[in-house]
């Protein structure tokens, strides 16, 4: 039984239904397979029911760096060979049928005369027939599936030939799929990364439940781990239920008439302390803008300190430019009433004490202008009239 089959498949004699359940599997494994090896595996084994595979391979050619690779080889003869650079000017098989872009038979004659018309060895051993097919992808020949025979010419027919370029469609297919999955899969990996290391706190909303927050949002709001954050409702982050109802309705409103709401509104962390955050949303939903939301957090409570120490240091300049005035203004005269005080020293229209009481509160304002012009830090006291004017013996010199 068993040699009337290999005679049947020498002499391209297959059945129809079993070459259709064939090329059905192959086709399925391409779903089905989770990775490419596997389903070269997969092929090769299903090939096996109507093909002699006992010296079957899968090249990839690599056009950026002129080379191929084989991720998939079996040879009777000779072990898997390393990637083989300068591809181009290599005598290879594999070259000709990716340069011819289809299919190609080759027989122990072929191959020699084609070596020595390069000048070059064959690579491995010389096969009694060979039988190639490129694999495509979008007009790009990016390798070649190959059977050979090292026992007789008669053990492919032209018939193989096609059945090899059915399935090299499926290969090629399964190898864009698998390119498609890879650059999804290193884009994915790239984003993730450029959100994980964002400053800014970042998270996906729907219906005001947290789907995914970043490693930021979770620092800024003093949790550990995106777990406390992941499939809760954004209360959590509001100070009541006063501030949650306010901003969702200022959400609401932005969202529906542009897209985006971009404000800025006092938050809470964990340990309930708040802090004054800059926050951005966006929706792709206008008709149901809170149906999946992209959110932005910054903290800017330090801007706000910061911004409030700027206004303090100008007040304060305006404050010491004023006091500096003031003295100046006020030092002129003051030094006339001394001046002028001296003189009465002997006169008898005035008692030595009343003199010396002018004196002392002339000198008084003196000491006064003087501190007013040597303030660089100042505090406020309380004052008749509802008012807060500068203490000006409680404030101090740097």
């Amino acid at each position: 039984m068993k040699a009337d089959k290999q005679s049947r498949k020498r002499a391209g004699e297959r059945d129809d239904a079993r070459t259709l359940e064939v090329l059905f599997e192959i086709s399925e494994a391409v779903s089905t397979t989770r990775n490419p090896e596997e389903l070269y595996r997969v092929m090769h084994s299903s090939l096996g029911r109507i093909l002699k595979v006992e010296n079957f391979f899968i090249a990839l050619h690599h056009e950026d760096r002129d080379s191929i690779t084989f991720p998939y080889y079996v040879n009777e003869k000779d072990e898997r060979p390393e990637e083989i650079f300068h591809f181009s000017k290599t005598a290879s098989l594999t070259g000709k049928v990716i340069r011819a872009r289809g299919p190609l038979i080759f027989y122990d004659k072929d191959i020699l005369d084609f070596a020595k018309a390069q000048g070059q060895k064959v690579i491995g051993t010389v096969s009694k027939i060979w039988l190639g097919a490129p694999l495509i992808i979008k007009d790009r020949v990016i390798g070649v599936i190959a059977l050979q025979s090292f026992n007789s010419p008669a053990d492919y027919t032209k018939k193989d030939l096609d059945l090899l370029t059915a399935v090299s469609q499926h290969i090629a297919l399964a190898i864009e799929r698998k390119e498609s999955e890879e650059t999804l899969s290193e884009q994915k990996r790239v984003l993730e990364k450029i959100l994980e290391s964002s400053p800014v706190g970042i998270c996906l909303v729907e219906n005001r439940i947290f789907k995914w927050v970043n490693a930021e949002m979770v620092r800024m709001f003093g949790y550990k781990t995106k777990e406390e954050f992941e499939n809760l409702n954004v209360r959590m982050i509001y100070k009541s239920n006063e501030d949650f109802s306010t901003a969702g309705k200022l959400i609401y409103t932005d969202l529906k008439k542009s897209g985006k709401s971009d404000f800025d509104f006092d938050l809470r962390r964990k340990d309930n302390t708040p802090f004054k955050a800059h926050v951005i949303i966006t929706s792709p939903h206008q008709e149901n803008p809170l149906e999946s939301t992209i959110v932005t957090i910054v903290d800017i409570s330090q801007r706000e300190e910061a911004q409030k120490e700027k206004m303090k240091r100008e007040k304060l300049q305006g404050v010491l430019e004023m006091a500096g005035a003031i003295c100046h203004e006020i030092n002129q005269p003051l030094q006339t009433i001394l001046g002028y005080s001296t003189l009465l020293e002997d006169n008898e229209a005035i008692s030595p004490e009343d003199l010396q009481k002018i004196k002392k509160q002339a000198i008084r304002i003196g000491d006064i202008t003087r501190r007013l012009s040597n303030i660089t830090r100042y505090k406020t006291l309380e004052y008749p009239g509802d008012t807060r004017i500068i203490d000006i013996w409680g404030s101090g010199a740097d």
